[in-house]
């Protein structure tokens, strides 16, 4: 006898676990960086306005095909057309997110590092040597990243703690823990903001992120747009396939699509809100907000100078964490989903046959910054090349494919019914939404790709 597929138990739960799916270290680190680099509040407008055209109808896309077919990334394109090569765009979704997940669990790691150093106060202890504090804290990032021992330490804890929730199921483990992260998650990120706004010269940092000039609009900047809206979400990567195929089928698609993007834009700029009137206060306006630098050097720099040092620390490294836990269980779950469809796994079976690979794979990016740095793939560490092979290449991909096979190969009556629920919502945007998924987000999202390829 089949065994029933599963579903969140509730409207929050299933609220708090999609979101969870989207906001992740993306949000924190690559948005401030992204903002920075082009022109402050003018990449905010287009970024709000990328999300909105770009991400709404592509994950409605991607919701329409997992709840209607209630199946994997994989076999959602079998089901509506079965003896075709449409599977395949499926399967680039699976192997996409299992490439990210390998190197994606490492930086987990480094945040729960970072966590604990912050509990045990040695990642604000002083050197001997009398170096400067932007000094102090790169040559501490090198030692708790680029060691061989620690990172690999940290990064089989992350792997553990994945393995306990995925093996509690959809509703006990990751419902449950999202129901308990997510509120977290956003309690500590209105914390920050209150501390952030309550600094001295604050004003100015917010008026870089808040007031735009239009004038930097440029198509480099509307590009890079395109790709943090994109990224920010998910898209192409199978979660979303996979989630929704656990929503009940009176879920309402658009309202939950409009909800995720809502709470992961909000996350965003309160991100935003936290870090530029920081770095504005304590003089860091030069300072590189990218990714490591940003949360392993520019914070802790600015925490030092605080009153409470290791409370904030802990606060936004507990944060950083949350982030990173609950991205990786839901990139894990695309995998997982996959083998209990396709292949009859019982859950403990495919969460182990997921997880098990990783001890290795990710060691081995873990290891690209350490002993294994000298070791290239098309001049790249294997951290790197799998980053970009996954982010940058099959990512956009999928997504393209995904809004092909949506919007001309699949009866729109299918796109229809399920936005509708089969008729019984009066969802007058559905017209506007079919025509962004067949004729905007393709070429749209092909900038993405391109770019990576050509700079504009």
């Amino acid at each position: 006898m089949a065994q029933a597929k599963a579903t969140f138990s509730s409207k929050i739960g299933l609220i708090a676990a999609t979101v969870g799916s989207a906001v992740g270290l993306g949000n924190v680190w690559r948005f401030p960086a992204e903002t920075q680099a082009n022109g402050g509040a003018a990449f905010l407008f287009v970024y709000v306005l990328c999300l909105i055209i770009l991400g709404v109808p592509v994950m409605l896309a991607e919701f329409s095909l997992g709840r209607g077919t209630k199946s994997d990334a994989v076999g959602a394109f079998m089901k509506l057309k079965p003896d075709t090569p449409w599977w395949i765009t499926g399967g680039l979704a699976v192997l996409a997110s299992y490439l990210i997940l390998s190197f994606y669990m490492v930086v987990a790691g480094w945040t729960f590092e970072y966590l604990w150093q912050s509990i045990t106060g040695n990642l604000y202890s002083p050197d001997s040597a009398n170096v400067s504090m932007d000094a102090s804290f790169h040559a501490k990032m090198e030692n708790y990243i680029c060691a061989d021992i620690s990172p690999l330490i940290n990064l089989y804890v992350l792997i553990g703690i994945n393995i306990a929730v995925l093996l509690c199921g959809v509703q006990k483990g990751i419902e449950r823990l999202s129901n308990i992260l997510m509120p977290l998650l956003f309690l500590l990120l209105l914390v920050f903001c209150g501390v952030s706004l309550s600094l001295d010269g604050a004003s100015e940092g917010l008026k870089f992120f808040l007031s735009p000039d239009f004038s930097k609009i440029t198509p480099g900047v509307i590009v890079n747009a395109l790709g943090q809206s994109f990224f920010s979400l998910s898209l192409g990567m199978g979660i979303l396939i996979t989630y929704s195929s656990y929503f009940p089928k009176d879920t309402r698609l658009t309202k939950t699509a409009l909800t995720v993007s809502l709470l992961d834009l909000l996350v965003a700029v309160m991100m935003g809100v936290i870090i530029f009137p920081a770095v504005s206060s304590f003089g860091l306006d030069g300072a590189e907000l990218r990714g490591t630098t940003l949360v392993f050097v520019t914070l802790p720099e600015i925490f030092s100078q605080m009153h409470f040092t290791r409370l904030w620390s802990i606060l936004f490294f507990l944060l950083l964490f949350v982030a990173a836990l609950t991205s990786t269980i839901s990139i894990a779950e695309v995998s997982v989903a996959w083998l209990q469809d396709r292949f009859k796994k019982s859950r403990t079976a495919a969460t182990l046959i997921v997880m098990m690979p990783l001890f290795l794979l990710s060691s081995l990016c873990s290891l690209s910054f350490g002993s294994l740095n000298g070791f290239k793939i098309l001049g790249m560490t294997i951290f790197d090349f799998l980053d970009n092979l996954a982010t940058n290449i099959f990512l956009p991909v999928v997504s393209i494919l995904v809004c092909i096979f949506m919007g001309w190969v699949v009866n729109k009556k299918y796109l229809r019914d399920e936005i509708t629920n089969h008729g019984s919502l009066r969802e007058r945007c559905y017209p506007v939404i079919h025509f962004v998924i067949k004729f905007i987000a393709p070429p749209l999202i092909l900038l993405i790709l391109l770019s990576y390829f050509i700079k504009f």
